[in-house]
């Protein structure tokens, strides 16, 4: 979603987070901390760009509030509107689509790895209650269902959502 929200709205920064992770040394041993160290560059480069160059999209599940809030601030240190959008889809059926997800990609291959690790569809099941439980307090959190089989449908249902807040230049 978030690499053809950027195509198609020229200027748009994807700051894909798990491929920034990839430019830290030891990320094939240590996911999380990778994460973790690179956030920081992350936020900074987001302050940076939304300060001087256009909008900024953030593919990132993030479901501790403290974290969401690291980057929201990014945005309203700016001056910038800051939107949060969550993809929803029912539990089970998201775990098996993350488990059938291809990883051709290199930081799809070590989230995969990761979420093994760490339970594999239990962690899954816990991340989803997280991510409900922060959708529920967050104001303005913008819930997507997301379409099996259907990425033009959840597509048109994002730009849909955001349509009050964008506009096509």
């Amino acid at each position: 979603m978030a690499a053809r929200y950027a195509a198609d709205h020229p200027g748009t920064l994807d700051c894909e987070i798990d491929q920034l992770r990839g430019l830290v040394g030891g990320v094939e041993t240590d996911f999380a901390r990778a994460g973790a160290l690179i956030r920081p560059a992350a936020i900074a480069m987001i302050s940076a760009y939304l300060g001087h160059s256009g909008d900024v999209v953030l593919p990132q599940m993030i479901a501790r509030p403290a974290e969401l809030d690291r980057f929201l601030q990014a945005a309203t240190d700016v001056g910038c509107e800051h939107v949060h959008v969550l993809l929803t889809g029912d539990p089970a059926e998201v775990a098996v689509r993350f488990r059938d997800r291809a990883t051709d990609l290199l930081h799809h291959q070590q989230a995969a790895e990761a979420v093994a690790a760490d339970g594999g569809t239990e962690a899954l099941r816990r991340w989803h209650e997280a991510l409900a439980d922060l959708a529920a307090t967050e104001p303005g959190t913008i819930l997507l269902p997301t379409t099996p089989d259907d990425v033009d449908a959840t597509y048109a249902s994002l730009l849909s959502a955001l349509e009050p807040r964008v506009t096509e230049g």
